[in-house]
């Protein structure tokens, strides 16, 4: 279990208060004030008339953010941060905009966790169903820059080498499968998501140039069963917005799906068997709770029987040290 830091009054404070810098944070993302910023300084007068913000309000907003380190001010002039250049301008390959976005989406259902609490339901939709188009493309963007920063570090650590159709269940953008093909020439992929994934994933793909070796089949794949046969099945972060129900049901479906040899990876938040930690993945649980009717996240111990329940043999955790407690188990298919 975690070793947490004894508790003072003031840390109980910063962390009541430390919504304030979150805040900033996505008004300066929203507004984008890093990327005018990214090219040359600027003083909030000038960057207030090309945002069509209120000077006032802009120069404090401005003040704040270079406070916290995300921009520099010489005199009256502010211009980005190397940092903020890299992760916070939109024409940056490594921007990370979309999924703070997706944060701040979150914000108002998490400010009435209490009810959710209470009724033990969802406060509103899941946002990936959302009719909303910037936040539909802000949650699946946001997923592509989650994995942008994991994948480099798992893909080469799974041997797929031997391996050549891959399912990716529930890939949104494609993320993974595309990086799974780079690393694995000889490997094709399938995205498996909603229709409205579609446009996302395949321009993700195509900015690959992946567009002969992976390709997006829409569907449901909980009510419905999945098309083709797989010697390899990569479900990223899916569990945890379903019932132990549904995650019964979709390894089922996984499973079918993968030819006598094949082999089911599953990459969660995973909680240990206590449930009360890490600190990430047990407050993401109260995100499901939020934000989907029965969704969690789950222990080792529960993944471990749902892959077993489903089919898979020999199932472990892989040796990844990777950030917030996710973690990626793997099971083999012997026969159905």
């Amino acid at each position: 279990m975690e070793q947490l830091a004894a508790w003072t009054p003031a840390d109980l404070l910063q962390l009541s208060g430390g919504y304030w810098n979150t805040c900033a944070l996505h008004a300066g993302v929203k507004l984008d004030v890093f990327t005018p910023l990214q090219d040359r300084a600027a003083n909030s007068e000038e960057l207030a008339d090309l945002l069509r913000a209120d000077r006032r309000g802009l120069a404090m907003l401005l003040n704040a953010l270079a406070a916290m380190g995300l921009l520099k001010k010489d005199g009256e002039r502010y211009a980005t941060t190397l940092f903020a250049a890299e992760f916070l301008s939109r024409t940056s390959p490594k921007y990370l905009g979309h999924i703070i976005m997706h944060h701040h989406h979150l914000m108002d259902g998490w400010s009435r966790l209490d009810e959710a609490v209470i009724s033990g339901k969802a406060i509103q939709e899941r946002v990936v169903h959302a009719d909303d188009a910037q936040v539909r493309e802000n949650f699946l963007m946001g997923m592509f820059n989650l994995a942008m920063q994991l994948a480099p570090k798992i893909v080469p650590e799974i041997d797929l080498s031997s391996r050549q159709r891959l399912l990716d269940l529930g890939g949104g953008p494609g993320t993974y499968a595309i990086q799974f093909c780079l690393h694995n020439p000889e490997l094709t992929a399938v995205v498996y998501d909603l229709p409205s994934t579609r446009p996302f994933a395949e321009k993700t793909i195509q900015r690959f140039n992946l567009a002969d070796r992976v390709i997006f089949n829409d569907g449901d794949f909980i009510t419905k069963g999945i098309e083709g046969t797989f010697d390899v099945a990569w479900l990223s972060h899916v569990l945890h917005g379903e019932s132990p129900e549904a995650c019964a049901v979709i390894l089922k479906k996984a499973v079918a799906a993968l030819e006598p040899g094949g082999i089911i990876l599953i990459q969660e938040f995973i909680l240990e068997d206590s449930k009360a930690g890490p600190v990430f993945p047990a407050l993401f649980s109260l995100n499901m709770l939020l934000f989907t009717s029965g969704g969690q996240a789950y222990s080792q111990s529960e993944l471990y029987s749902m892959l077993t329940d489903a089919g898979a043999r020999d199932v472990q955790r892989l040796p990844l040290s990777l950030p917030n407690g996710a973690g990626v188990m793997m099971g083999f298919v012997t026969e159905h």
